[in-house]
């Protein structure tokens, strides 16, 4: 299989840490692929009409993309439980769809900052962005630790995916004080050895 990744990506660390910690990694040749919004790969754009990476290339030469979409199919290829039993599922989902949310907004602050002109920066728009994701680390410290403190799932790789882009890309904005139990939660889960060999090089 073949997976189309940048290693600051953090839709790519999902999926990276999600084969590491179901032994598939392995199977898997990983692709450097480069591109913006404005100037998508072509590469990318061959596999995936959206430009969005990653994109999986199955052994039949199936390409399947969107990282949960590709999680979904790591977790059903090694029977691997990241989803939890039938009909429990829902959070887990839930609290995945909560962490790409973080990473949506996260990522279209970068967006604003580094391909927008600077003359067309639109800092409002920015602060919308940020205050999703300000509701969302509330929402995962008051609701959601319950959830993180369980057996490994899905929805808390994507958590730590998330938390790290923050610090990779957003470390002028402390989220940590004012969310002690995610950010305990955080200092633990990122030890984890999958965490640690998919940290983004530096920026």
């Amino acid at each position: 299989m073949r997976l189309f990744h940048s290693p600051t990506s953090p839709y790519v660390r999902k999926v990276l840490v999600a084969l590491q910690e179901t032994g598939l990694l392995g199977r898997v040749t990983l692709v450097p692929v480069a591109g913006t919004p404005v100037a998508p790969d072509a590469t990318v754009t061959a596999l995936n009409p959206l430009g969005k990476i990653p994109a999986l290339e199955l052994d039949s030469g199936e390409v399947i993309y969107d990282s949960r979409v590709i999680c979904r199919w790591i977790d059903a290829e090694a029977g691997a439980g990241l989803y939890g039993p039938a009909g429990a599922e829902w959070p887990i989902l839930t609290l995945e769809a909560t962490a790409d949310g973080i990473l949506d907004a996260a990522l279209l602050m970068v967006y604003e900052w580094r391909v927008r002109p600077e003359e067309r920066r639109h800092s409002p728009w920015v602060e919308g962005q940020w205050g999703k994701i300000a509701r969302a680390l509330d929402a995962l410290e008051s609701r959601w630790m319950g959830q993180l403190n369980g057996p490994l799932n899905m929805g808390q790789i994507a958590v730590g995916a998330a938390l790290g882009y923050l610090d990779f890309r957003h470390a002028d904005r402390p989220w940590r004080a004012a969310h002690p139990h995610l950010a305990a939660w955080e200092a633990e889960f990122s030890a984890r050895l999958s965490m640690q060999q998919t940290r983004p090089p530096a920026a």
